[in-house]
């Protein structure tokens, strides 16, 4: 059995993985993905890690196309993923449907979860409204910080905390058992992000990956896609 080889972030393992099953029925391709902050699959592939396709925001697509590492005619948007909040499975919900509650909801918790500030879209932004709420600095011995969404929010579902909370993109959210979405950040510090599926110029497989690209971004799967935590692209 062939393999696809897929360098993706963390925002689209939902939706690739409900995929995968059926893609290997239609075609005999398993799908071999490798998912965490854009960032760093962007440096994966620049590296000159093996891949298929990539599944990253349309702005690095675009970037990665302009320097020859992408077929920039194959690239097609999943759509939107909106960064949120999120609990613990069980713990009540925080207000955060302002910028005021927002701040009085970080200030309560005493253990914040979220992705790497440098790497990844959603850990990137969050630390940014961190600092227009100007709680940074207070907060800097309660922040978790991790490789990517997901392994942020495995580790608040396991958090011993007595109020924790966390901060990632909604899909990565829906995605792991034992958290619970509570609501996109509020308007202001929201982030709504478009990501982007391509083929690797450098792809073994370039016409099974050109397929997948077609079954993520196809019609079909619109459903799956909203499951995921896909938003239509609004652009």
């Amino acid at each position: 059995m062939s393999t696809l080889r897929i360098l993706s972030g963390g925002a689209a393992q939902g939706v690739v993985n409900a995929l995968a099953p059926e893609f290997q029925a239609e075609t005999g391709y398993a799908i071999d993905g490798t998912f965490g902050a854009v960032g760093a699959m962007r440096a994966k592939l620049r590296s000159g890690e093996a891949a298929d396709l990539m599944i990253l925001t349309s702005a690095l697509i675009a970037e990665l196309g302009r320097e020859g590492y992408l077929v920039g005619a194959s690239a097609a948007d999943l759509g939107e993923v909106q960064t949120a909040v999120a609990v613990r499975t069980g713990d009540a919900a925080p207000e955060i449907g302002d910028a005021s509650a927002l701040r009085s909801a970080l200030l309560k918790a005493d253990a914040i979860y979220f992705p790497d500030p440098e790497q990844a879209t959603a850990g990137i932004h969050f630390a940014g409204v961190l600092e227009k709420l100007g709680i940074r600095g207070e907060l800097a011995g309660r922040l978790r910080t991790f490789p990517n969404g997901a392994t942020a929010m495995r580790e608040l579902a396991a958090s011993t905390a007595a109020h924790p909370i966390g901060c990632t993109q909604t899909t990565e959210i829906l995605n792991t058992p034992g958290v619970t979405l509570v609501a996109p950040l509020p308007k202001g510090y929201d982030l709504a992000t478009v990501y982007t599926a391509a083929v690797c110029a450098s792809a073994a497989h370039p016409e099974a990956a050109q397929r997948f690209v077609a079954l993520l971004t196809s019609d079909r799967a619109r459903e799956v896609r909203a499951r995921a935590g896909f938003i239509s692209n609004r652009r």
